[in-house]
């Protein structure tokens, strides 16, 4: 028992130290802001695809990455994971240089939610009256504030329909975090491979460059990608979803606090209202988790 309480309170800190360090992501990649973002995307996708290749060679666990090579249909999922978070990174790295981290914070609000709602399409799970209303009126609010704005809030719809599809197709791959993170990045990286060589080659590759710590950085984008993925793994195993589903909202939060007040973006109405719908439904599911699951037949 205590041993447990132990492994729970050290899944607790990690979920923390996950979701905070997500959180402020934006301040790592708005240092990139002057190095072009697919060149960003391109060695965030090499370096973590060495950084995981190291680690699973370190802790003898290379041999399940090969067997991917005998599985064409888990290694078609890893490669389907792998374009999904490689747009899902381009979209968030551009958006944040561009201005439009409060907007991003909001695509993760949106997606956890949108997970839902995906699980109980392609994977048959059931959805109480509860979910339902918490999935209609953030649907509700996304519309209002498309309507308001003349066009959807792409850039947050993006991002949480990028993640949301990865998470359903890192599912269906089944594969260990560090072992479909090492696949999903290898599979891309000759391609960002290629076209960092044609950058350097062309005279506008960044790497090496006169800001070395722009450099440092970008080396630092795999550790930076594959390390807390790791530590969401550890947690994830030592603690409940529901605690895990309470705590996934540090990392949003963080993003909507940094593009207000660190880096002064403003929210029009139109995301002012998306915001409002979108916490409000998160609110609907989370305080109902007890109540759906006492009335939930034996």
């Amino acid at each position: 028992m205590k041993t447990q309480r132990s492994g729970a309170s050290l899944g607790t800190i990690a979920a923390f130290a996950t979701y905070g360090v997500w959180g402020l992501f934006p301040l790592y990649w708005k240092r990139l802001s002057l190095v072009e973002p697919w060149q960003v995307l391109a060695h965030r996708i090499v370096w973590a695809a060495l950084f995981t290749l190291v680690l699973l060679a370190l802790t003898g666990r290379l041999a399940g990455l090969l067997a991917l090579l005998r599985e064409p249909r888990r290694l078609g999922a890893a490669a389907l994971s792998g374009l999904l978070i490689s747009a899902n990174w381009g979209v968030y790295i551009w958006a944040v240089n561009a201005g439009h981290v409060a907007e991003s914070s909001l695509g993760y609000y949106i997606n956890p939610l949108f997970s839902i709602a995906l699980g109980a399409v392609f994977l048959r799970e059931s959805l109480d009256r509860f979910t339902i209303l918490a999935v209609a009126i953030a649907t509700a609010g996304v519309v209002a504030a498309s309507v308001m704005l003349g066009s959807p809030p792409w850039v947050s719809l993006s991002l949480a329909f990028t993640f949301g599809t990865y998470g359903l197709a890192k599912k269906k791959a089944g594969l260990d975090p560090m072992t479909g993170l090492a696949a999903e990045t290898l599979v891309l990286s000759p391609l960002a491979l290629a076209f960092l060589v044609s950058r350097h080659l062309a005279g506008s590759g960044d790497l090496g460059g006169s800001d070395a710590i722009a450099t440092l950085m970008l080396v630092l984008a795999g550790p930076v990608t594959a390390i807390p993925l790791l530590t969401f793994a550890f947690a994830a195993n030592n603690i409940t979803l529901q605690r895990l589903g309470f705590i996934q909202y540090v990392s949003p939060t963080g993003q909507l606090l940094l593009g207000l007040f660190v880096f002064r973006e403003r929210l029009s109405p139109a995301l002012v209202v998306a915001f409002a719908s979108v916490i409000s439904a998160i609110l609907v599911y989370a305080l109902s988790r007890g109540r759906a699951a006492s009335t939930t037949p034996a």
